[in-house]
């Protein structure tokens, strides 16, 4: 347009993120997108630079705040960065002039810039980080500086080591579990996001110290209370932290889970006696002088073979499978110490039965540690994004000891109730299993709760449980109904795409996840109404289903290459194949789109979100579908169909081969001639 001074100016969106158009981004214009001419980025972080440095409170605080506007588009912070802007916001800070308004918006402007890694968090001033550290420090400090105070807290602690020790020196666990007590959700949220964050750094030492204490200030106790049973509903954000506090908490067992018994040690020795002596004391007691050393080691033996070790005469040798290692030995402790009168009942209860009828405790107790280990993840690194906590582990003291204690009697009682014997061990086990699991998915509040649910569940439940699962699965194999089953499947597979189509026009949110952080920035995309082109933008917390007019950029269905999935995806090859996370991985997908070959990359909230949007871009592409939900999905109406279908034919065999056609009769004599009655 011929414009002096071309320079001065820039285009940029003129919706959405307002992103500036530079030539590394131009390519990614759509048709239809309107821009607007504005002031270049490097004169706009020009007049910025002087404004946020104005004696003039009024302009500092509108210089500021627009810098918090555009230090989100890369292109202007580099230029503010490059014009030692850092260095202004540190000294705005570092002064300690300005409160409230003006200093959440430096603070806010400042987390922007260094979202975008051009500055290490390690290059942060001394003075500048006591500033932080006193504003969450103080009692009467504004909510919303905290807040940011306490995410620039969390963003530096894993970068470096030198910061999380400085961190975790200043800022007190004492002084987060205040901020956790206030009513401000959000201040709530970032504290705890501190907190995880500390622990996720820490050395393994430095964790269990970290625990220990949280364990002392009765951190269980108050979640459980004020954040789970709180009257404000829990967020996705909140629940992870929950995830992955229970998740740490949990793998303080894995020391003991991981290490075998050391035959040698007085200490576990002494453990393994003191089960013996809770069980047998009255009926073993004897002074030394009348009962010989070969005389007690036989006695021993004998008891070790009533509780239920397979080597009895060298006990030990049954925990040296590790997992679970010591801790099975810790539970079977804990047991006998914490509910004496069941750990006696169970040991007296199956030393008095049949030898082929008695469940053995010891034995019982190894694989049951094992499954909850497996069950609860013991050991296991924490997932970036699942949400998965169970509310019953902040209700109570010792969870995985007491769970064991209901647990163990469970084992016992599933024994009697399938009449079982030495060779059916596994058989049970593996019911026990089931039924720890069952109940488990029913998220139970608190231990007493989950107690009541599983003695309830017992084996015949599970038996007509598993009848009526595998009735649900199984088909009629009949040729026939084979045949039919065939004939049914296009039309079915129809209404499947229907659904998905219809799934991908409501839209999804999805959550962006960088490889630094968990990001609480959400976006939206979904299918249009005639299927022809996918409108997606970024939208606020707590927005639903936004209108398709609010979502600012398309991506023409006719443009669309491939669908990428899993490690294909160019956002999983992005992060380093040791912090790989396995399940972000299984909701990872892109789409491949124009002649340049752009992608948008998704993360799907869930499996189930996975699959719905592979197959209806599948469909988009002209390809089959190909996840397994259609399989499911087709075999689920494939089974009503035909279920509806043989109605009439319940209680009757089908044959494999139909019945020979008779031969035609000799004459046609019988049949009725109905144009004489209509005469």
């Amino acid at each position: 347009w011929s414009l002096p001074n071309a320079e001065r100016f820039a285009l940029q969106h003129a919706d959405g993120r307002q992103t500036y158009i530079t030539e590394s981004n131009r390519g990614e214009i759509k048709n239809g997108s309107i821009l607007w001419l504005t002031t270049s980025p490097d004169q706009e972080a020009e007049g910025l630079y002087a404004g946020i440095q104005s004696n003039n409170l009024d302009v500092k605080a509108d210089s500021l705040k627009r810098l918090a506007n555009l230090s989100q588009d890369v292109t202007f912070a580099q230029e503010f960065i490059n014009r030692n802007g850092l260095k202004q916001i540190f000294s705005i800070v570092e002064e300690g002039n300005h409160t409230g308004e003006i200093l959440a918006h430096t603070l806010k402007a400042f987390m922007e810039l260094m979202e975008h890694d051009f500055v290490s968090w390690e290059t942060l001033s001394a003075a500048f980080i006591k500033k932080i550290v006193s504003y969450v420090n103080m009692s009467v400090m504004d909510a919303s500086v905290q807040q940011l105070s306490l995410s620039i807290l969390e963003n530096m602690v894993p970068s470096s080591r030198v910061l999380f020790e400085l961190v975790r020196k200043e800022v007190t666990v004492d002084r987060l579990l205040t901020h956790l007590q206030v009513t401000n959700t959000q201040l709530q949220l970032k504290a705890m996001a501190l907190l995880i964050a500390l622990l996720l750094a820490a050395t393994d030492a430095e964790r269990w110290e970290m625990m220990a204490y949280l364990r002392e200030r009765n951190i269980r106790q108050f979640i459980h209370k004020n954040i789970i049973h709180s009257s404000e509903p829990l967020g996705d954000e909140m629940a992870h932290y929950l995830y992955v506090l229970q998740s740490i908490s949990l793998n303080l067992h894995e020391r003991r889970m991981r290490t075998p018994m050391d035959p040698y040690s007085q200490e576990q020795r002494e453990l393994l006696q003191s089960l013996r002596q809770a069980a047998f004391e009255p009926e073993s007691e004897m002074s030394s002088s009348s009962a010989s050393t070969e005389r007690r080691r036989s006695l021993c033996a004998k008891e070790f073979r009533k509780l239920g070790f397979v080597n009895n005469s060298n006990p030990a040798q049954d925990l040296y499978r590790a997992p679970p290692g010591l801790l099975a030995l810790d539970n079977m402790v804990y047991f006998s110490r914490h509910t004496p009168n069941a750990y006696s009942r169970f040991v007296l209860e199956n030393s008095s039965r049949e030898d082929k009828h008695e469940c053995p405790f010891a034995r019982s107790s190894i694989q049951l540690t094992l499954i909850l280990c497996e069950i609860l993840h013991v050991g296991e690194p924490c997932s970036e994004t699942a949400q998965a906590f169970y509310p019953m582990f902040f209700g109570q003291d010792h969870f995985f000891e007491e769970l064991f204690c209901i647990c163990i009697q469970l084992v016992n009682k599933t024994w009697k109730e399938m009449r079982a014997t030495q060779e059916d061990f596994d058989k049970v086990l593996q019911v026990v299993r089931e039924q720890i699991t069952r109940t488990l998915s029913l998220k139970p509040t608190s231990l007493e709760l989950f107690k009541t649910r599983v003695n309830v569940l017992n084996y015949s439940e599970i038996l007509k449980l598993r009848q009526t699962e595998r009735l649900h699965q199984e088909e009629t194999l009949a040729v026939p109904v084979l045949v039919l089953r065939e004939r049914l499947k296009p039309e079915l597979l129809e209404l499947i795409r229907q659904q998905r189509l219809l799934r991908l026009c409501e839209g999804t949110l999805f959550r962006k996840i960088s490889s630094r952080r968990r990001q609480d920035k959400l976006w939206y995309c979904r299918l249009s109404p005639n299927h022809k082109v996918l409108h997606y933008g970024d939208v606020e917390e707590g927005v639903s289903s936004p209108p398709i007019e609010s979502l600012p950029e398309k991506i023409p269905v006719a443009d669309m290459k491939a669908l990428l999935v899993g490690k294909e995806c160019p956002h999983t090859k992005e992060k380093s194949s040791g912090k790989q996370n396995k399940d972000v991985l299984e909701l990872a997908f892109s789409i491949v789109y124009d002649v340049e070959e752009y992608c948008l990359n998704f993360i799907a909230p869930t499996r189930y979100e996975f699959c719905l949007w592979t197959d209806g871009l599948n469909m988009l592409l002209g390809k089959e579908m190909t996840s397994e939900r259609t399989q499911t999905d087709l075999d689920v109406l494939l089974s009503m169909e035909l279920k509806l279908r043989l109605l009439d034919l319940e209680n009757i065999s089908i044959p494999d081969t139909p019945p020979p056609v008779p031969k035609p009769p000799s004459n046609l004599n019988f049949c009725y001639d109905f144009s004489h009655a209509e005469q």
